[in-house]
């Protein structure tokens, strides 16, 4: 499945293990449950997809897009995120347990209650916007750090 396009698809709940997803069009895609552990996605555009609850456990996200993307409570332990953009995505209480993020884009991105027990964050652009959403007030405080 290589290159395939599946933009928009419901992979809701999909066995995806192992799959060779590697510069595919997943761009707004449902795969809330899915299990993608091992999966191939390097170079995939996977912006504005829902990951929420995904396992994606030593998955290649290397130089994916993934910005914008919802990966609450996904699970991306020992994943290879190296040059990934993650740049506005929603990583609440994703675990990011042993994952190597190493020249990876965060910017603005959301990870209250994330896991990044043990993860490589060399050259990690982490400026972001720390907020807690409400109806009244979406200002947030601004916390810039940089690892190299």
């Amino acid at each position: 499945m290589s290159g395939a396009y599946l933009r928009g698809a419901n992979l809701c709940d999909a066995n995806l293990s192992n799959t060779d997803l590697s510069g595919a069009d997943l761009s707004l895609t449902y795969l809330s449950g899915a299990s993608l552990c091992g999966a191939n996605l390097s170079g995939a555009n996977l912006c504005r997809a829902d990951f929420s609850d995904t396992d994606l456990s030593g998955a290649d996200l290397s130089s994916a897009d993934l910005s914008s993307a919802r990966l609450c409570g996904a699970d991306l332990s020992g994943a290879d995120l190296t040059e990934a953009n993650l740049q506005s995505a929603n990583l609440q209480r994703a675990h990011l347990i042993a994952a190597d993020l190493t020249d990876a884009n965060l910017e603005r991105a959301y990870i209250n209650q994330a896991n990044f027990t043990e993860a490589y964050l060399t050259n990690v652009n982490l400026e972001l916007t720390i907020s807690e959403p409400r109806a009244t007030n979406t200002s947030g405080t601004q916390l810039k750090l940089n690892f190299t």
